[in-house]
């Protein structure tokens, strides 16, 4: 069976940029367009599911 780094060099072609946006001061803005430090904070951030009872 091929291992993953395999499998993902044969498909280098197929794949496409996604980017990713996250809420910052009321609106959308990429990840991308952060600056060093924002970034850093958006990698620290903690994710939680909101538990229903």
């Amino acid at each position: 069976m091929k291992n993953t780094i395999e499998i993902l060099e044969q498909n280098q072609h197929l794949r496409n940029k996604c980017l990713v946006y996250t809420r910052v001061m009321g609106y959308h803005r990429p990840v991308e367009s952060f600056n060093i430090g924002k970034k850093g904070e958006h990698r620290q951030r903690t994710y939680f599911k909101e538990v229903l009872c």
